[in-house]
């Protein structure tokens, strides 16, 4: 079917980056195969309201700083899934009908989505049966989508870790302190280990790899010589708590800085980075990888391929089917390159291989 109007869309969390991807599809499409473009707010959610929330997209639009500019213009949702959405009164419905109903009055011939492995999951599921053509662009700082080595997003969280480590290196040196860094991830530690390597820590705490908080306090009086030095220990949101912290919330990172102090002695302090890792300007690699995949995403779609991921393997970008990357999340490999790196770097990783 000869495409006549592409609809983008951004699903699920924030990240840097999305901008330029949705600059990257509307160049390529409308500017290179003359197709109309445009784009859906708030994700699947813009289809569900009347009349649907669009706004039309043009290489003229796309001009000036969007490049540069974090987050998502289009906005983008991680709640209301339209096979379980929930009414006024509270109730769930199918609206599923209606997501497919909308793109068809819009007259959209095909679609990008670009969103992590639930969104990929999602469209998946919703695009399939409508026989609606489309192609995903993975965008996660969690870098957990499958199939891909690194997605839009991640490489400016990374930066946002390493340049927090250096401020955090100096404060440190100063008052002879442990400082704990609480990064973002999910149940992933992609985002740990690369900031934790970048920016010089000691200690890097992942989900992947099972940890004994005994063993890391002897680690930093190893390093330290056993007295008050500067250390920096990188800790995932989704580690295990110490043993010995019986909260059911509240930040990881302040529960292992509390029990190191406890068994080192050494004054410990914990910062926790948050959303700081979804915003603020893109890094250049996540420009170039956004721009990358929004331009393979439309050349997909105009030799009239459809349910494709755009990724990132081997330092080329290529495509694999949707369904590979609905299986997510992916995790660190606890034998790869990064993991040999930072062993090989002295930093305490905890049980790898055990």
């Amino acid at each position: 079917m000869a495409i006549r109007r592409l609809a983008v869309l951004t699903s699920g969390g924030d990240c840097a980056g999305l901008n330029a991807v949705i600059r990257a599809v509307t160049d390529h499409a409308a500017g290179g195969q003359g197709w109309d473009v445009i784009g859906i707010r708030n994700g699947h959610l813009g289809l569900l309201e009347d009349p649907p929330q669009i706004v039309s997209l043009t290489p003229e639009s796309m001009r000036g700083d969007l490049l540069r500019t974090g987050g998502t213009f289009l906005g983008t949702t991680t709640k209301g899934d339209p096979f379980a959405y929930p009414d006024a009164d509270g109730k769930l419905s199918d609206r599923s009908g209606d997501v497919i109903a909308a793109l068809k009055k819009l007259g959209v011939d095909a679609l990008v989505v670009i969103g992590g492995d639930g969104s990929m999951r999602l469209f998946h599921r919703l695009l399939g049966p409508a026989n609606i053509p489309w192609i995903g662009v993975p965008k996660t700082i969690d870098n957990d989508v499958p199939g891909t080595e690194y997605a839009v997003g991640f490489f400016t969280a990374v930066d946002v870790v390493g340049e927090a480590l250096d401020r955090l290196s100096s404060t440190a040196a100063s008052h002879r302190r442990i400082m704990v860094l609480e990064v973002m991830g999910r149940d992933s530690g992609f985002i740990a280990l690369f900031g934790g390597i970048a920016g010089g820590a000691d200690v890097i705490l992942m989900p992947e790899i099972a940890y004994d908080i005994t063993a890391v306090a002897a680690h930093i009086q190893a390093v330290t010589h056993n007295r008050p030095n500067a250390v920096l220990v990188v800790v995932a949101e989704g580690i295990q708590r110490p043993p010995e912290d019986r909260r059911t919330g509240g930040s990881v990172g302040t529960a292992i800085a509390h029990a190191l102090q406890t068994r080192t002695g050494i004054d410990a302090r914990c910062t926790v980075l948050g959303h700081v890792q979804r915003g603020g300007t893109p890094a250049m690699f996540d420009r170039l990888l956004a721009s990358a995949f929004g331009v393979h995403a439309i050349d997909l779609l105009a030799k009239g391929l459809s349910a494709r991921l755009v990724v990132w393997r081997g330092g080329h970008v290529t495509d694999i089917p949707v369904s590979e990357a609905a299986t997510g999340p992916r995790f660190v490999p606890v034998h790869g390159e990064m993991i040999r790196t930072a062993g090989g770097l002295g930093i305490y990783l905890g049980k790898v291989g055990g």
